[in-house]
């Protein structure tokens, strides 16, 4: 297969500080003539806290949607024309309160068909306390120390649900398992 769309149309719905709802109209490159919902994002960032070679840092956070608490990779969203390296730096300070050198791992986009987002990937290593620390008033989180075997057991167990966790880990997993 090879061509690309052609928009007619595109009108926002609905819009918020971190996605917008889009309908567009659009002829494929067969000819066929469609409507397409989607959600459009900056985009967002994720980040491995390397603790030492052995073991990472992730959240336990309560989430609202499936009334549960999650196992997480920290991280954020990004706003329209931020750079994701720098998010993922402010992220990382504001939740674990930690600075590192970030090493890209790579990004994937968690729901195809669905969103434009890309998640952007970063393992952070030679953690180091940070004396500044923003806090994000509306989040609420336990940070906890695993090993790199615990999380697998994790993943495997499903106590690692969340999506994104998942897909980061699968990204990761080959560069931090020996």
């Amino acid at each position: 297969m090879n061509g690309k769309k052609n928009t007619i149309s595109s009108e926002k719905k609905f819009e918020n500080n971190w996605w917008s709802y889009w309908i567009d109209n659009y002829i494929m490159p067969n000819g066929k003539k469609g409507e397409y919902h989607y959600v459009h994002t900056g985009g967002s960032t994720f980040i491995v806290p390397l603790i030492d070679e052995e073991h990472v840092l992730m959240l336990k956070q309560f989430r609202y949607l499936t009334d549960r608490v999650s196992l997480e990779f920290p991280g954020g969203g990004i706003k329209e024309g931020q750079d994701p390296k720098e998010i993922a730096r402010k992220e990382l300070i504001e939740e674990i309160k930690y600075d590192a050198e970030l090493e890209y791992a790579g990004s994937f986009n968690p729901y195809i068909g669905v969103t434009t987002e890309f998640c952007h990937v970063f393992i952070a290593r030679n953690l180091r306390e940070s004396v500044e620390f923003p806090q994000d008033d509306s989040e609420e989180f336990e940070v906890v120390k695993l090993s790199l075997q615990e999380v697998e057991e994790k993943v495997i167990s499903n106590e690692i649900f969340n999506g994104m966790s998942l897909a980061i880990w699968a990204l990761v997993r080959s560069k931090l398992l020996k």
